[in-house]
This record gives structure tokens, sequence and C-alpha cells, in this order.
């Protein structure tokens, strides 16, 4: 099958060959869904009990059967990480990224079947899921380059005397597990993975139990690709597989992606006889400023987009909108039209933007909020579950706008459901001061056409992702080596961004070496 490559900000770029190509997938996944999933422990493929997962596009569907790791699949898969560790560590980091680099070359070619099968496990439109699959592939070359930019980071120092040698080097920490989310399952296990496995370290993934099979798809990339087995292994189940390795003593460092109460106990407890690295991506409370100086049909239609694309379940959806008092009303009334425009087309089909949230719990939680927004404000359109035609086996429910009060939890409480809230303010500044009132700090957006307001934007706002006029969408679509995603303040502990220049040093640690040579 011809690969397509196709990004966030390029979604529009298909054509009658991706749809056609793209439809046949969606069947031929199907017609494969329901199949029994080892664990990939070195060389075995270990089987045992199995937890099933459902499509949310259609609850009638099963994904398939994921066998569930316990406590001895965890203990065997450190230690075949850790006997795997120094001959890892010792092959050539040219040679590492040879491999990485196929690896990343075998997904893109297998975007479109990969994407469909990505769809059907967590309802992502067609063209978000080809592009995540292609997404996972440039986080792997985009790691891959870094290593050769920096000469597989080794730099000669200063020295004292001919007689010494010296030397800087970074060397890998050992055994690093990803645990990694249902929203992207393919890109931020491919990402970390790509990262830990180019750097020398040795890898076991975890997926989410709703990312389970994607998660698989990546390692059967990296193995087809010649990672070894044993280098790269996968386990499966629930919270407490991911807390069996985030307490185990063998793994040496850690890539999290989910929420901020679990990301925080992970960082207040991987490190235990001593300091460990735990890189944490925590969600976020994302706003959007549209300042007096917009054009409002961009910013109805960015913040539309960034947040009831994917049912709001990125970390990086727009929740809140701060809207300048003078064109408040007439931005609202967009954008609620913008909402009701959205058509119901499955994000199986062509056109399709609509998608279910991921299981009950999610419904659960949207009615909830839609209740106390109900109760104490106004829902200006949405608020109910969509049980038309065919979405009704599925976990459908209508993009919704609310306006609340100041002291609810709306504004404050990561949702994760296509739910916004709006509010007017008097000026930029206060808009700037309610953005940064809020624990998270990932992504955020500006409208404005002033460049005054654009400077103080940029000055003042507590986001590690920003992004000013954008229509592709307020405060999502990052790319790797073209925005680096990552947090600031509760959104991430490091600092440094997945796809940026910074990152891959986070899974290196440095080693100041000296040799003195006697005649």
């Amino acid at each position: 099958m011809a690969a397509f490559r196709v990004t966030y900000a390029t979604l529009t770029a298909d054509d009658s060959e991706l749809q056609s190509a793209y439809t046949a997938a969606v069947a031929q996944v199907r017609s494969g869904l329901g199949a029994t999933h080892p664990l990939g422990i070195g060389d075995e493929e270990r089987f045992g009990d199995t937890f099933t997962t459902v499509s949310p596009i259609d609850t009638t569907v099963e994904i398939g059967k994921f066998t569930r790791a316990d406590g001895e699949d965890v203990d065997d898969v450190v230690g075949t990480a850790r006997r795997a560790r120094a001959g890892w560590a010792a092959t050539p980091w040219e040679l590492r990224c040879d491999l990485l680099d196929r690896a990343a070359d075998l997904i893109s070619e297998r975007s479109v079947i990969d994407g469909a099968a990505l769809a059907w496990e967590n309802g992502k439109s067609r063209l978000e899921a080809i592009g995540e699959v292609e997404e996972a592939a440039d986080l792997i070359r985009y790691y891959t380059h870094a290593m050769r930019e920096h000469g597989g980071f080794s730099v000669p120092m200063e020295r004292f005397s001919e007689a010494e040698v010296t030397s800087d080097v970074m060397r890998p920490y050992g055994v690093w597990a990803v645990i990694a989310p249902f929203n992207y399952p393919s890109a931020l296990v491919a990402g970390p993975a790509g990262a830990a496995l180019v750097a020398g370290n040795t890898l076991i993934i975890k997926p989410s139990e709703v990312g389970s099979l994607s998660g698989h798809l990546v390692y059967r990339a990296l193995v087809d690709a010649g990672v070894p087995r044993g280098v790269v292994n996968i386990v499966t189940g629930g919270a407490d597989v991911g807390s069996a390795l985030v307490h185990h003593s063998g793994v040496d460092g850690i890539t999290f992606t989910g929420s901020s109460s679990v990301g925080m106990s992970i960082i207040r407890s991987f490190s235990t006889a001593h300091p460990k690295p735990a890189i944490c991506e925590m969600g976020g409370k994302n706003p959007v400023i549209v300042a007096a100086s917009a054009d409002i049909d961009l910013a109805v239609e960015g913040t539309a987009r960034s947040a009831f694309g994917f049912g709001g379940q990125k970390c990086s959806a727009a929740s809140r909108v701060f809207v300048h008092e003078s064109i408040a009303e007439e931005f609202t009334r967009r954008l609620v039209a913008r909402a009701e425009a959205i058509p119901s087309t499955s994000p199986l089909e062509p056109g399709g933007f609509l998608s279910p949230v991921v299981n009950q719990a999610a419904l659960d939680r949207y009615d909830a909020a839609v209740a106390d927004a109900r109760h104490t404000g106004e829902v200006l359109t949405g608020g109910e579950r969509l049980t038309d035609d065919h979405l009704a086996a599925g976990n459908f429910v209508a993009p919704t706008v609310v306006r609340v009060p100041d002291d609810s939890t709306i504004w404050t409480t990561e949702l994760f459901m296509p739910l916004i809230a709006v509010r007017s303010v008097a000026s930029l500044d206060e808009a700037l001061d309610l953005s940064n009132a809020v624990p998270f700090g990932l992504t955020a957006g500006l409208f404005a056409e002033d460049q005054g307001d654009i400077d103080r934007f940029l000055e003042r706002i507590e986001a590690g992702v920003v992004y000013i006029n954008r229509a592709a969408g307020a405060t999502t679509g990052a790319w790797p080596g073209v925005q680096p995603f990552g947090g600031w303040k509760r959104s991430g502990t490091a600092g440094k961004a997945g796809g940026g220049p910074y990152y891959l040093q986070q899974y290196l640690r440095e080693q100041s070496r000296t040799v003195v040579v006697h005649d």
C-alpha cells in the first residue's frame, strides 16, 4: 500500500487516492479485530489471563483480547531488559540510529492501515489518525537526527597536560519504561521509545489499556526494523502494571503521559534509593484569548478545532476562552453556530470530525460537567449524548459551549471532553491573569491583530506551547521539529519539550572522562 504523509497542520492535504486507501484499510482492520495479543518479554510471546477492549465508535466491536501482565511478568520483563542493556549500550550509536530510522520508515509505510487500527481503537478521525501515526515516525526521526547532530554526545575537553586525554560523554541510564495514554497511543509510545532506544537504553512499553493495539503496532515496527527483542519489550494491563514498573528497583528511567494526580505520584515515588529521571507530561487547562483586535472568524475556527477535535480528549485541547467584552457576544454566537454545524459523520468516514469519548467513565464525567453548568450557569449549545442512527452504538456527545460563574470547577479541572467555557473580559491583562491562574501551563492561544497585544501575550503567558492567530488549532497541533511540545508548572516535569532540541538529552546522563597516559 502506498504511504501518504498527513500532518496536523495539513489535514486538508488529502485526495481521492488517500481516501480510497483508508476506506479499504478500515474494512481490512475490522476483519482482523478481536485477536488475542501476548506480552513481548524478550524472545517470548507470553499468553495468560486477558482483558478485552471495545471501540468507542461502536461498543459492540471488540478491538482485541490483551494479555494482562502480573507481578511475575513485570519482574521478568525488567530482568530481561536489564540483561540486554550492556549489549545495546555498547552498540554503536550510528547503528542504533539506522535501526530506529528503519522503524520510522516502517511506521510511515504502514500509516494508512495503522491509522485505521488507531481510529477503531480510540475513535480518532481518519486524517487525525493517519497524522498521529506519521507523527510517531517523525518523532523517532527527530531523535535520530539529534543524536547525529551531536555526534553521539562525545565532546573533547581541555586538558592540563599532554599526558591527559579528557572527554565529556553522555551515557544511557539502563532500563527505561514508557507508560503511554489512550489519546495518542502511537505517537506517545513511539516518541519516548525512540528517544530511549537511540540513547542506548533498553525499553519496556506499557500502553494504555485502550491503546494496547496501537502499542503493539509500534512494538512490531521496532522489532521488524531489527531492534532486538529484549532490548524492546511490551507488557499490557491496567494501572497496577504501570504502578509495578514505577516501583520496581530495576527500572532506571520512566516516561509517563497522563493525569496530573498520577504523574505527581510518580514524581514523588519513583526515586527511592537514589534520584532517577521521571519525565511526566500531565495535561493542561488550556486557554484561548480573543483580543479586541482579533479576526473573529479566525478565532472561532481555531477555537472550535482545538475544543472539539477528537472530542476534546487532547491534553492540549482548548477548554477556556476569554474574549474582550467588545466582541464577546458576537464571538460566542459564532462559536455556538460553529459547534452546531459539526456534522455527525462517523470519524471512520470521509469528512468525519466528531469523535466519541473513550468510555463510560468519560460519558459520566461529561454528564456531571453538563449538569453542573446547567445548575450554576448556562449551556449555550450541546450538553447531550448523541444517539441517532450510526452514533447510537458509540460514546458520542454533542460539542458543548457553556457560561459558568468564576468559582465553577469547570474553569480549573481538566475534563477531557468537547466542552468549552466562555467568559468576557475587560482587557488583555485580565485575560492573562485568568489564563495563568491555574496550576497547569501546557498550551495557550491568542487571536489578535495588534502587535502590542501579541507582544504582551508572549511576555506574560505561562505555557510551554503557544500559538497566535492559528486557524488550524488555537491550542493544538504541535509537530516534531516544528513546535516542540511540553508544559510548564504542573503540566510537565522537565521544561524540555518533546520533538524539540533539548528532549533527547533527558534519556542520557553525563560522564566526564580523564585518562592519563604514562610513557
